[in-house]
């Protein structure tokens, strides 16, 4: 499987927020598919036994259409979402995107409407730093 571009810029803005990634990729398997996300993370919040959990599906919006991306982004989001909330229900699912992304495509408001009504949660991550500018929820 061909890793995203950005995918450890992303794993280390989040390693370097305090989360531990356990999963990379994460594996989900259900009802006759098999998934794979791209990074399972959790962080353990103060001194909680139950450790917060998310799962995190990189895009790097690289290519020459970033609405054909956003498409294929969407669609993987909802089948992930519906799989997680099987599987794993308190881990939350997050789509990572550039910063640059985020500013110049996610703020059309065809885009910006279908990451509200499908609820989308968003990490905005800065490549060349690698830290993780936002998170959305």
């Amino acid at each position: 499987s061909a890793k995203d571009i950005f995918h450890d810029t992303v794993r280390h803005g989040l390693e370097k927020e305090g989360w531990t990634i356990t999963d990379d990729p994460l594996y989900i398997r259900l009802k006759g598919v098999q998934m794979y996300i791209d990074l399972g993370a959790e962080k353990v919040i103060g001194a909680e036994k139950n450790g917060q959990k998310i799962a995190v599906e990189i895009k790097s919006f690289a290519g020459t259409s970033a609405l054909t991306e956003f498409h294929e982004a969407l669609g993987q989001y909802l089948n992930y979402q519906q799989a997680l909330e099987e599987q794993e229900p308190i881990r939350e699912l997050f789509l990572a995107i550039p910063v640059d992304t985020y500013d110049e495509f996610f703020t059309i408001p065809f885009v910006y409407e279908a990451v509200l009504r499908h609820h989308l949660k968003l990490i905005v991550y800065d490549s060349e730093s690698e830290v993780i500018a936002q998170w959305k929820k």
